[in-house]
């Protein structure tokens, strides 16, 4: 095991559709995709389909969502240890005007504890804060042994404070500062003092807002796609993180400027297609994006 992912999955059905049907009005959508889903899931694929290929210790129904993720996941070659749920979870995502709207359904009721794998030789850990005693079983266990542990903050859960004392590396998103109540520089120094080598507050078209191994904070801007090519920011910061772990695993001497900048141009590429499983770049797509838009 090179990396392991630990999250929920989801099964992510995307329209694309010019109005929202109220009442008992009807619509036609333009287009639809039908994907994997879930912050940490969709970032262990983008991992996956960027050459280095991560465990995944997710949440896995009996029902036939569930069979379709695990062939989903049979294509990438993603190893799964699945956390038994009565039912598949499902996500309805309606991406317009540069913007997303989501409705989902969650079991997160899992049905036994969670699996106690072997990290031997493990070199990175990736989590979203889905499956919290999970979490922070194998974020204490990784931090013991010196493996580079990673955060999606994509907003405040139970664990989240706890959470951060065991984490290197910690992307939080918007919401997190707006339900924490903290401005972007705010947080920066809230993740500072958790002792995360690496933070950052994730701003979507602005960029991300982060501080480098010497604690300077700067901004990294998002490469500038023309809006009349942006189809789907859903699942941007996913592959964000999913690159970042990537970049890191090939290159881990790099400076993380480098990682974050590769993992800009991964999200370039996503929010250019419908759906995860579209999105996915490979290192081709990555280094177009980068020449197309800016270097890395």
């Amino acid at each position: 095991m090179d990396a392991l992912f630990i999250g929920q999955t989801y099964i992510d059905v995307t329209l694309l559709a010019d109005e929202i049907p109220q009442g008992d009005d009807k619509a036609v959508a333009r287009d639809y995709a039908v994907s994997f889903g879930g912050n940490a899931v969709t970032a262990a694929f983008a991992c996956a389909r960027l050459g280095l290929v991560p465990d995944l210790l997710t949440s896995v129904a009996d029902d036939w969502l569930g069979r379709m993720f695990l062939d989903m996941a049979a294509k990438y070659q993603i190893p799964i240890h699945a956390r038994k749920v009565k039912r598949s979870s499902l996500s309805f995502i309606l991406p317009r005007n540069g913007k997303r709207s989501i409705l989902r359904a969650r079991d997160d009721a899992y049905l036994h504890p969670f699996p106690m794998l072997n990290i031997d030789g493990i070199r990175a850990l990736h989590l979203d804060g889905h499956q919290a005693d999970a979490a922070i079983h194998y974020a204490k266990a990784c931090r013991a042994a010196g493996v580079l542990t990673s955060l999606d903050g994509g907003g405040l859960r139970a664990n989240t404070h706890d959470l951060l004392q065991y984490i290197d590396v910690a992307m939080v998103a918007e919401r997190l500062c707006e339900q924490m109540k903290l401005s972007p520089e705010a947080m920066l120094d809230y993740l500072k003092s958790c002792g995360c080598r690496i933070g950052g507050v994730t701003e979507g078209e602005r960029g991300v807002l982060w501080y480098d191994e010497e604690g300077h904070v700067s901004r990294l801007p998002a490469l500038p796609v023309p809006s009349d090519k942006i189809i789907d920011t859903s699942g941007a910061g996913d592959v964000f993180h999913g690159a970042y772990v990537a970049a890191y695993l090939a290159r881990p001497e790099a400076r993380w400027r480098d990682h974050l900048a590769y993992a800009r141009a991964a999200s370039a590429f996503k929010i250019q297609h419908l759906g995860n499983e579209a999105g996915l770049p490979g290192p081709a797509d990555v280094r177009r994006m980068s020449e197309l838009y800016g270097a890395l």
